[in-house]
């Protein structure tokens, strides 16, 4: 509708102004119109309702419905009420974000998961911390829980679902197929004058030819190019040679110490290493054949170029070198006598890091590992000695936490940390077995700290399938720290090492201990009683298990 503007009249749209006084000619008089009077108030109908005009300068409309007032509005109301829509969104998921983080929430948070996806795509360009996002919600969702009753029914329901079941071995053929360059290189037969499994390889470069070009430890790190920089150096006079052929000696270990991190490896490996006849890899812990035979550097990094078997076997070169000095010594040749010196590799990772098989093996059975390391190295050395230093799992994954995580350590967050790994563990047992559950890639890196690596007994099974109990000792990290002499004497006797001077041995079990707890990290002090509580009852099945498998009541770890 329309609206005269000098006498405020009501006017139909063709009414032409013919009601209005002042148009109807010059004898209209504005005092005397009692609607044109300025002190007389007319109410003005605008779509039926009544608003008060007190002074009109100016009214223009046009043809607007009542429906479609909303889009009449002028710039101004709508910018404002974009402006709080905004506000009042940010609002909102700073609440959520906020919430969700501190437990506040009034919805469930999706922190339990379920079923997870095995995916070898997933190799090519992702991370392998990011493959959490590839967990799906389980229909159990949950919220997140802080209180001992509520963790405990995941607890229940996990130990529940745990049955240890024996793995089946593949067969050799089956593993030729899977990696035939390392059967390639690496002979079924060895020298049998020493302890070692060792092997002449022909070498057919020249003098000019750096023999660790190639070397992907050597490319990948800078701490371990002064060392390979020494081995260019003495190579060539270490070669044998033989009708005008070039050979090197290769090496593996005779023994491995396997596992596990954070339970005192890093202090048996300092001590032993100071035993005249033993030698190391030259770097203490090369994660072969866990991690850098299938690219993986840093898990962080994803996935690079493969390290082959003969960066690996480079390792070993200092050894072998004095391996070869023996070897060719006249007394040796003489009399016959076996080379004493033996090598050793300690990567920590040996006994329970599979997370890598899911993007090389296919024919995965219900999600289990088709093949694992102890595998491999059964078929090249079924004689293999191996050592694992255990210790109280509860104290081992709280170590742990303290030496990997970068910030904000507290007692607060690694009891946050343990509930929200129980759930998503709980989620994986409902679904899948528990050997899948504790090799599964995606899972032990969703978890924010690694419970996994405190179930021993899983492993220590698995590992039993392919190698003699008489060939794995296993040692406790408590009675190292508290009779080191003894635990040393053990090793020493279980790898045949010849006895010792009063002065060697004083210098083997008298030094310090090694990798201790960094003060920082003392200053948080032991972690909250509810927490011990928790970890307590989770690990109680495996430990009593492994008490079972040792016949040793030590590792239920009661006292601790």
């Amino acid at each position: 509708m329309r609206y005269c503007i000098n006498c405020c009249i009501h006017l139909l749209p063709n009414d032409l102004h013919r009601q209005c006084f002042r148009c109807r000619g010059p004898d209209h008089n504005n005092q005397k119109c009692p609607v044109c009077r300025g002190e007389n108030k007319i109410p003005l109908y605008t779509d039926r309702k009544q608003m008060k005009w007190l002074a009109v300068l100016e009214v223009r409309t046009d043809h607007c419905e009542s429906w479609n007032g909303f889009f009449c509005l002028r710039k101004g109301k709508l910018c404002s009420l974009m402006f709080g829509l905004i506000i009042m969104t940010l609002v909102m998921v700073s609440y959520i974000l906020t919430g969700a983080k501190h437990g506040l929430l009034l919805i469930p948070s999706p922190f339990h998961y379920g079923a997870f996806a095995s995916n070898p795509s997933l190799m090519d360009n992702e991370s392998l911390s990011d493959m959490k996002d590839y967990y799906q919600p389980s229909k159990m969702n949950i919220s997140y829980v802080k209180d001992y009753p509520s963790i405990k029914l995941i607890i229940d329901t996990i130990t529940s679902k745990i049955e240890f079941i024996t793995r089946q071995r593949p067969d050799l053929e089956e593993l030729r197929k899977q990696e035939p360059h390392m059967f390639s290189v690496i002979p079924n037969k060895f020298l049998p004058n020493s302890k070692n499994p060792c092997w002449y390889e022909e070498y057919r470069g020249n003098t000019t030819t750096d023999p660790y070009a190639t070397n992907s430890y050597a490319l990948y790190s800078k701490r371990f190019r002064i060392i390979f920089d020494y081995l260019r150096k003495v190579f060539w006079n270490h070669l044998y040679h033989y009708k005008d052929k070039h050979y090197r000696l290769r090496c593996l270990p005779h023994f491995y110490i396997i596992g596990q991190p954070k339970c005192g490896t890093t202090d048996l490996y300092d001590r032993l290493r100071l035993h005249p006849d033993v030698r190391f890899s030259a770097i203490k812990e090369p994660h072969w054949w866990t991690r850098k035979r299938f690219g993986i550097i840093r898990l962080r990094d994803g996935f690079h170029d493969r390290y082959p078997v003969e960066d690996y076997l480079d390792l070993f070169d200092l050894a072998a070198h004095q391996i070869q000095s023996v070897l060719q010594s006249d007394a040796v040749k003489e009399r016959g006598k076996r080379n004493n010196i033996i090598i050793g590799e300690a990567s920590a990772s040996t006994m329970w890091d599979n997370n890598a098989w899911i993007f090389f093996y296919d024919n995965s059975t219900e999600g289990e590992p088709p093949f694992l390391i102890q595998d491999f190295i059964h078929a090249f050395q079924p004689n293999a000695k191996l050592i694992i230093m255990l210790r109280d799992p509860v104290e081992r994954l709280y170590s742990d936490y303290l030496y990997f995580a970068s910030a904000n350590k507290s007692v607060e967050d690694f009891h946050e940390k343990v509930a929200e790994s129980l759930q998503l563990f709980e989620g994986c047992v409902l679904d899948f077995s528990l050997r899948a559950c504790v090799y599964n890639n995606t899972l032990n890196n969703a978890m924010p700290v690694r419970l996994q690596v405190g179930l021993y007994v899983v492993y220590l099974l698995d590992w039993l399938t392919v190698f003699n109990k008489d060939q794995i000792l296993v040692l406790r990290l408590e009675d190292h720290a508290s009779n080191m002499r003894y635990t040393m004497h053990m090793v020493f006797q279980f790898l045949d090492l010849g006895p010792l001077s009063e002065k060697q041995e004083a210098l083997i079990t008298k030094s310090p201990a090694s990798n201790t707890r960094r003060p920082e990290d003392r200053s948080l002090g032991p972690m909250l009683p509810t927490t011990k509580a928790i970890l307590r009852d989770f690990y109680r099945p495996f430990n009593t298990k492994l008490a079972q498998v040792l016949f040793d009541d030590a590792f239920l770890w009661k006292r601790t």
